[in-house]
């Protein structure tokens, strides 16, 4: 996610399979490392792509907001789908 004034990127969502739920944080670009949670839900309710698209954008609009009232400029996401985590975050079912 970036900001709109210059466009550099200051953090991200980070989603992820913890046991039976589906984990939110808000990361910055690289490292998982002092990530904020944000919220999670059990994967039973996620396994239809429109519910899963529902919460991720419940996440996104709470770091939206988080980042609005801090910095007082708009997040900008590249698409709804986002990106592909990097490999060494990539653990499964933790």
């Amino acid at each position: 996610m970036t900001q709109s004034k210059d466009k550099a990127q200051v953090g991200r969502l980070a989603m992820r399979v913890e046991g039976n739920l589906w984990v939110a944080y808000y990361a910055l670009p690289n490292t998982m490392t002092g990530a904020l949670f944000l919220g999670s839900i059990q994967m039973a309710f996620v396994q239809e792509e429109s519910a899963k698209q529902i919460f991720m954008a419940l996440m996104r609009d709470a770091v939206s907001m988080i980042l609005k009232r801090q910095t007082g400029v708009d997040a900008l996401w590249p698409d709804k789908h986002g990106r592909t985590a990097p490999a060494h975050e990539r653990a499964g079912r933790a």
